[in-house]
């Protein structure tokens, strides 16, 4: 059935990448609502223009009385950290499997954008590579669902916390890397992910069914010396991190994880996803869907989140 009031639902609306697009989706006018946790409602960060739905994540019964009033569906939520696959297993798994579930029970066939990750390409890696896999194969079983999903790289921007120390870093002269010396990065800016997020949203009926790994469209991606040349003028230091050093450290930061009980970002799993020599997207499918084409690559998104001299060199 067609949901009316026609509205957008957002999951993960309090994350980096979520709050940049309810901010987006509410200047272009859209009646957006967003899920919050019950314990956590209201919730400061959100903008008074959108409306704030309390409703577990996991909670079909709940789920379905919101996606009922749904006309489109943008699964932003998502757990980065974790000690186990059992942690990343809320967010990324048992979350889009009740969000389908209350779909199905509700009705509604409103497109459903789920954002995963490229890194459900290796799910063998890590136990979040994994959960972002079968977080995705729930999908690809419900072939009534009108659904499309997002894989996309390393995504830097303002708010960021994982990718802008490394870019502060390089911008002082130094950058340090564990992945082999010709490793390959494809980077996507918020903003550019945001505006595809917007315009698979004007049109998901071309994208059913069909899942996309997009970047910021600098063929063959990055090395780390094209990154520290795109980030700063100065003469910078590439300084690889010896493999066994950071697998010693990730193997402490996970015992210790689990005797004071902390999700860790730096885990086994995290060094075997650093480690790999290329990680790349390619656009081509999903600019011939919708038309999208990324606007920043890594120089002009640098420019645009540190700012720039008057002379154009980069601060």
């Amino acid at each position: 059935m067609p949901a009316s009031p026609a509205s957008v639902l957002v999951t993960g609306a309090t994350g980096f990448i979520g709050q940049r697009l309810v901010r987006t989706l509410l200047h272009k006018g859209l009646n957006v609502r967003v899920l919050v946790r019950p314990d956590k409602s209201p919730d400061s960060r959100m903008p008074d223009a959108c409306e704030q739905v309390p409703a577990s994540l996991t909670d079909v019964e709940s789920l379905t009385t919101v996606v009922a009033r749904s006309s489109a569906v943008i699964y932003c939520a998502g757990s980065v950290r974790g000690r186990s696959l059992a942690d990343f297993k809320t967010a990324n798994i048992e979350g889009v499997r009740a969000m389908l579930e209350a779909l199905e029970q509700a009705g509604n066939t409103a497109p459903l954008l789920l954002l995963s990750s490229l890194a459900a390409s290796r799910p063998e890696l890590s136990d979040y590579a994994r959960s972002k896999f079968e977080g995705e194969q729930l999908l690809q079983d419900r072939t009534s669902l009108n659904w499309t999903i997002l894989r996309p790289p390393a995504v830097y921007g303002p708010g960021d916390r994982e990718m802008l120390p490394i870019l502060k870093m390089a911008r002082k002269g130094l950058l340090a890397h564990a992945g082999p010396v010709d490793q390959r990065l494809s980077l996507l800016h918020v903003d550019d992910l945001v505006d595809a997020i917007v315009t698979w949203l004007s049109a998901p009926e071309k994208c059913q069914h069909q899942t996309y790994a997009i970047d910021d469209g600098t063929a063959g991606g990055y090395s780390w010396s094209n990154i520290g040349d795109a980030v700063s003028d100065k003469q910078f230091r590439l300084i690889p991190v010896p493999r066994m050093l950071l697998k010693t450290i990730a193997n402490l930061n996970l015992q210790l994880a689990k005797i004071f009980d902390y999700a860790p970002m730096l885990s086994p799993g995290k060094v075997r996803e650093l480690v790999q020599a290329e990680w790349l997207c390619d656009n081509s499918s999903f600019t011939g869907a919708t038309g999208w084409t990324p606007k920043l690559n890594l120089e002009q998104g640098a420019k645009q989140l540190f700012g720039a001299s008057e002379d154009g060199s980069k601060t």
